[in-house]
């Protein structure tokens, strides 16, 4: 059963996705400038709770956002619960993310798979898009994948933060129109899924016209979906990954709860360090302490 209800899925995504063509995959010189942009929306930092995170290779100060009041808390309780210190960072990629947070990672030895360990509970994200997004130096919760976890819950201790690349403007409209494809698609297998049971029906009486409209009511209701949701880039995040870079495939689907405000030099050497197997650099980097500045 479930492998026949996977095969529906993929036929009628299939023929889904060439609907909407995908046109973004390819770039090309047809790209315009996204002219609707939304408006610039920027963060207070002047009352956010500071942390500090004394690690390896020097001191990385950190601002909590007030628009995320649950991240914020659950990171104020570990640091003076002592969670962060000696934890490893266990996944470090150049030019995306460093990460950590495991506290199984404390005691781990030198081939240890890291990267499942937590508190014991998860956080409900706090997606505040777009005015939180993965500029380089951003602060944000990591999680299991959408495939395992809809509701894109946040680990309840395990963090990244954003070193990234830049962008030019051309590129950032190709990604916003590859965006926008993935973003209907998903939004296509959730109708198609809550229409399952028909769908196996129709398949099971042969009945091609009917699967045809149903089809193109499930492409109508997505875009009419869209219309309301568009993908679109601020003149905020435009200048951020144009200028300082980040990671903006990754917006709107992370808790952002906080930034770097000191320290991101520190950053750019546990980025560069030598990685062997699952990313985890060769030689220990970890968070010798944690600690609340304010």
């Amino acid at each position: 059963m479930i492998k026949k209800n996977i095969s529906v899925l993929v036929a009628i995504v299939s023929v889904m996705a060439l609907t909407f063509s995908m046109k973004a995959m390819i770039a090309n010189d047809d790209v315009t400038t996204n002219e609707n942009k939304a408006p610039v929306m920027t963060v207070d930092l002047s009352n956010t709770t500071r942390v500090l995170l004394e690690t390896t290779f020097g001191e990385i100060e950190l601002a909590l956002y007030n628009e995320t009041p649950q991240h914020r808390d659950n990171f104020i309780k570990l640091v003076n619960d002592g969670t962060y210190d000696g934890v490893l960072f266990h996944r470090v990629i150049n030019n995306f993310m460093i990460q950590t947070g495991d506290p199984d990672s404390k005691t781990a030895t030198v081939d240890a798979l890291l990267g499942s360990g937590g508190p014991g509970y998860d956080l409900p994200a706090e997606i505040v898009y777009p005015k939180l997004f993965h500029k380089r130096g951003a602060l944000a919760a990591a999680r299991e994948g959408d495939e395992t976890n809809p509701e894109r819950k946040s680990s309840g201790s395990q963090f990244y933060i954003v070193t990234g690349r830049r962008y030019s403007e051309y590129q950032l409209n190709v990604m916003v129109e590859r965006l926008s494809d993935q973003a209907k698609a998903m939004k296509f297998q959730t109708l198609a899924r809550e229409r399952l049971a028909e769908i196996e029906s129709l398949q099971a009486q042969a009945d091609t016209t009917a699967l045809m409209n149903l089809q193109n009511e499930l492409i109508r209701q997505t875009e009419e979906w869209y219309a309301q949701n568009p993908v679109q880039f601020t003149q905020q995040q435009i200048d951020a990954y144009s200028t300082i870079g980040g990671t903006p495939h990754l917006d709107g689907s992370y808790t952002v709860f906080g930034e770097v405000v000191r320290g991101m030099d520190v950053v750019d050497k546990i980025q560069n360090v030598t990685t062997g197997k699952h990313d985890r650099p060769v030689d220990d980097v970890k968070i010798i302490s944690a600690k609340i500045l304010k």
